[in-house]
């Protein structure tokens, strides 16, 4: 890389070996090719993800520049670009091809080459934009973005402006966790106004689903969890009901309650909550899954119970979001007082980034925002 052609200095974290540390490093960034911008990261939120990926649940080729909830400011533009421009406020989301039958029909989260854009560690023709202190390659383009960076590349079918009065610094989430819970209630479950709700897990994507439920106008809206700060919190924002699930059984106190929900959503990405979550649905209900597993997990159901009660499971990718259209949705009903999610947001510098990781694996952060500049 050369710094006559738009080449910057950049901070980054990095993850060089398998459930190791991120390292704050030095580094350098290309210019912007084609249909890229450059956005100056103002924060970035911290994901489950990046934890599963730095733990190397999902093989994803290391050293590499993680982060993919971004939100910055546009400082330079490829000449392919057309609606963008410097200076633009945006929150950086999935990458996806664009032309795929998927993506041509509004569902870019499940694009063809959905694991090339988003977990390859390179661009799509296989190169790096970014490189070490030393001149080796990092592996870099982490959800078309990897902002743990001052600097990051994305492309402009995944850099979603927002308005300019909207605090871009607490917006990064929306890019990916926040939009997954919401999506999956408005977008795939399709939560309708009167249903009965319950959200498995009560992290930052469970929440999210509580809030849009609330939005969505479900009459009954259940959160389960085992951290009884979580579930006060939920309360707040929209429950009706909390289920503490170390004192009580999932599936008796769901009925109970509800005599089983309509819609449920589960984000722990543990099996038997799964489970519990499929036994606790009504009749026609549906459960959607966005709760991560390592590779080759399964989980059993019994058959007989959803053929003769047309129940469904839904996998959900990214809340099935057309992020251009949902993220500034998201933005309005924030701006509203309608959909509160700063109250799930603690802020950490860059290089806290392991505290930050810490705090969220044990449950003391719901969604860490890292500020970048």
């Amino acid at each position: 890389m050369n710094a006559s052609n738009g080449v910057q200095e950049i901070t980054v974290a990095v993850v060089r070996g398998k459930q190791q540390p991120f390292r704050i490093e030095q580094a350098r960034i290309r210019a912007p090719r084609s249909d890229e911008v450059r956005v100056r990261v103002v924060a970035t939120g911290l994901c489950h993800t990046d934890l599963i990926v730095r733990d190397q649940y999902y093989p994803v080729p290391l050293p590499i520049v993680l982060g993919h909830e971004g939100a910055g400011v546009v400082e330079a533009v490829g000449p392919e670009v057309k609606a963008l421009k410097v200076g633009d406020h945006v929150v950086l989301t999935y990458g996806a091809c664009g032309h795929c039958n998927a993506c041509s029909s509004g569902h870019g989260a499940y694009c063809d080459d959905f694991y090339a854009h988003n977990f390859g560690g390179a661009d799509v023709d296989g190169s790096n934009a970014i490189e070490d202190a030393s001149g080796q390659p990092l592996h870099d383009h982490f959800f078309a973005q990897s902002s743990f960076a001052t600097l990051a590349l994305a492309r402009e079918n995944n850099a979603v402006k927002v308005p300019a009065e909207a605090p871009l610094e607490l917006l990064g989430p929306l890019g990916c966790g926040i939009q997954t819970g919401a999506g999956a209630v408005i977008n795939s479950l399709k939560v309708t106004a009167g249903s009965r709700f319950a959200a498995y897990g009560a992290g930052a994507v469970g929440l999210s689903a509580v809030m849009a439920a609330r939005v969505a106008g479900a009459a009954t809206i259940i959160a389960v969890d085992v951290v009884p700060s979580r579930l006060e919190l939920a309360l707040e924002l929209g429950a009706t009901h909390v289920i503490n699930s170390r004192e009580q059984n999932i599936v008796d106190a769901v009925h109970a309650i509800s005599g089983g929900v309509d819609f449920a959503l589960e984000s722990t990405g543990r099996v038997e909550v799964l489970e519990q979550g499929i036994s606790a649905l009504a009749k026609l209900g549906v459960i959607g899954v966005v709760g991560a597993s390592k590779m080759g997990t399964q989980a059993s159901f019994e058959i007989n119970t959803f053929l003769m009660g047309g129940r469904s499971i839904r996998g959900v990718v990214e809340g099935d979001s057309v992020p251009q259209v949902f993220i500034p949705q998201l933005v309005q009903l924030y701006l509203q007082g309608r959909f509160p999610f700063d109250r799930l947001v603690k802020f950490y510098r860059l290089d806290q980034i392991n505290q930050a990781a810490e705090d969220s694996a044990n449950g003391i952060t719901l969604k860490p925002i890292l500020r970048i500049a």
